[in-house]
């Protein structure tokens, strides 16, 4: 299959849309779910108002949130596909500063210096590109992921020593929970990344925060962590918003990595409870968006 570029272009441009006024359906089921768990009458009215936003900005053909984030796309590359990577590279950033245009989007992204923004939601290595390959037959799956600011900034990352054990690591998550309390807009998705080195574990902790809802670590070891901090971290009380509950967290995710016998990294990334995403496969049958 030869991957025609000015497709691919179309393509990331509706998706960036897509993510920004569809909410993906697990977690609108996610919110359903912390909703029939809440007792309290301040988070069951909180939910309720989140959960009401996100139909009205279906109903509307409007945004979830004002923040469209910094872009990143997730390309995953099956077999027997002809492409050029430069080409690709410069396609899917054609598509995002022509859906900022087009759709007339608030571009949050600037130089980190200067603070210039363009105005395209493009910038110096933004947006982020990933790719990836498997073993799908003439198959290129493209995930766009609008990230935004509040969450973001949710960010930690702790080079411990192998001696402080996954004890020291799980306190790490939860301090940095607690740390951060309502800033980051729970109910959030805590993305935990284990091992590599300090670069990967970050990349590990934003896949986490990324992947849909009850999705599971394919490490033993580490969907078993998930599932204890998942339930810790509803334990504390945060609540949407910050005011109380126990609906803190939609999940807690975690992926792991291997890493140096003297090394014990431990990253976090939130993500909000807008968690925006969305996804196309193209195949030579055609395009399909979910």
């Amino acid at each position: 299959m030869q991957l025609d570029m000015n497709e691919v272009e179309a393509v990331c441009s509706d998706l960036y849309v897509r993510a920004l006024k569809i909410l993906p359906p697990d977690i609108k089921a996610g919110f359903k779910a912390l909703v029939g768990a809440e007792t309290g009458e301040t988070a069951k009215a909180v939910l309720g108002t989140m959960v009401e936003n996100i139909a009205v900005a279906e109903r509307t053909n409007n945004i979830l949130c004002q923040d469209t984030g910094i872009p990143i796309y997730n390309v995953t590359i099956g077999r027997g596909v002809d492409f050029d990577g430069a080409e690709l590279k410069a396609a899917i950033r054609r598509g995002c500063e022509r859906s900022t245009k087009e759709n007339s989007l608030r571009s949050s992204v600037v130089h980190p210096i200067t603070r210039k923004n363009d105005q395209t939601s493009c910038g110096v290595r933004v947006p982020i590109i990933h790719v990836d390959f498997d073993e799908r037959h003439e198959t290129v799956a493209i995930e766009m992921i609008p990230k935004g600011s509040g969450s973001e900034n949710g960010s930690f990352l702790q080079m411990l020593l192998p001696s402080d054990g996954i004890n020291a690591a799980k306190r790490f998550v939860i301090d940095r929970v607690i740390e951060l309390g309502g800033r980051v807009c729970p109910p959030t998705i805590v993305g935990v990344g284990l091992g590599g080195t300090s670069d990967l574990c970050m990349h590990l902790a934003k896949m986490a925060a990324t992947r849909p809802l009850r999705s599971v670590c394919s490490d033993p070891e580490g969907a078993r962590i998930e599932a204890e901090l998942s339930r810790a971290v509803n334990e504390l009380g945060i609540g949407p918003q910050g005011l109380g509950g126990r609906s803190t967290s939609f999940a807690v995710h975690v992926e792991i990595a291997a890493t140096h016998i003297t090394q014990n990294p431990v990253a976090v990334n939130i993500q909000c409870h807008s968690a925006r995403r969305a996804t196309a496969t193209i195949t030579p049958g055609g395009i399909a968006f979910s």
